[in-house]
């Protein structure tokens, strides 16, 4: 990879994860594009001012053409999500900002490896599957990635252990229908039913797991966020920049990323996440754990709620 990346949007969203990847050192070469093409410009010049205490990049403002040769595009263009608005009361108007963009990138990046993270993301990525010929395994949804750090972070807080040692999954859809299969879920490979009564030597692990209050804090989080300041864009930065990273450092790392479906499950037609592996050629497979019959409906039933999304949106 040449290590040159383009961002669509340059909102709240898309000019954190551009000044993430400036510091981070991601790519030698950053392009923001936006219809608003003196925000973008205003978010360029900020970031770039201060890339003399970075490594070396190259970050500024274009247009479409300007993508040509990046290899990662990272769309984020779409209306926020306002106070009290759920993901997918988003979806006709969010569909058709993508449609506009997705033909006109895809011309000039047919290679890249594009993350979609406009919401609803799962519908959204499944559009941009439809609507190009770009292959399925560069187009990755940022999903439930976020969600499972919110996930892992709650659990960490709960029993006093690094976030690192937490492994623990959201799957299905990054909204609503989300859910934890907590038949998976370990910390230092123990069962986390197990954790509390497995720990020996300290005696300052206090609560109990509530794992309905834990999913529930999850799945809420960021409608908490919107209410308190207005937006959400720090948590899904990082959450794309480690999505590139683990492009660039083709590690094969499996993270919870939204997908097309092949009969995963019994699913088919429909983008959702699940246990994916990432490296340098993009979406290289599915990890497809064994759930209880009870998860396994439950993602079922998520693939239902986009399903009917689907169908209600214009394609």
């Amino acid at each position: 990879m040449s290590n040159k990346i383009t961002i669509i949007g340059a909102g709240s969203v898309g000019s954190t994860i551009a000044f993430m990847m400036a510091v981070k050192g991601l790519a030698a070469e950053i392009v923001i594009i936006d219809i608003n093409e003196k925000k973008a410009l205003g978010e360029a010049m900020d970031i770039r001012q201060g890339t003399a205490f970075t490594a070396p990049v190259k970050i500024y403002a274009g247009r479409y053409a300007d993508a040509a040769g990046s290899d990662i595009v990272v769309i984020t263009s779409g209306t926020a999500r306002k106070p009290g608005q759920s993901r997918l009361d988003l979806a006709q108007v969010n569909v058709n900002i993508m449609k506009s963009i997705a033909g006109e990138i895809s011309a000039v990046c047919p290679d890249a490896v594009y993350v979609i993270v406009s919401n609803p993301v799962d519908v959204l990525t499944y559009v941009f599957n439809r609507v190009t010929d770009v292959p399925e395994r560069h187009i990755i949804g940022t999903g439930t990635l976020l969600d499972t750090a919110r996930l892992r972070s709650r659990l960490a807080d709960y029993l006093d252990v690094s976030q690192s040692d937490v492994q623990a999954y959201v799957l299905g859809e990054h909204g609503d229908s989300s859910f934890v299969p907590w038949s998976l879920a370990q910390v230092g490979n123990v069962p986390i039913g197990q954790f509390q009564q497995a720990v020996h030597g300290r005696d300052d692990i206090q609560m109990a797991l509530d794992f309905g209050h834990i999913e529930e804090y999850m799945r809420t989080s960021g409608s908490k966020i919107i209410a308190r300041k207005g937006a959400t864009f720090y948590a899904i930065a990082m959450s794309v920049c480690h999505i590139c990273e683990m492009l660039y450092s083709d590690a094969n790392a499996v993270i919870t990323v939204s997908s097309m479906m092949h009969g995963e499950y019994g699913i088919e037609d429909v983008c959702l996440s699940l246990p994916t592996i990432i490296n340098a050629k993009g979406m290289t497979g599915k990890v497809l754990p064994k759930m209880t019959d009870e998860e396994a409906e439950k993602l079922r039933h998520s693939a239902e709620v986009l399903k009917d999304i689907i169908r209600q949106v214009n394609i």
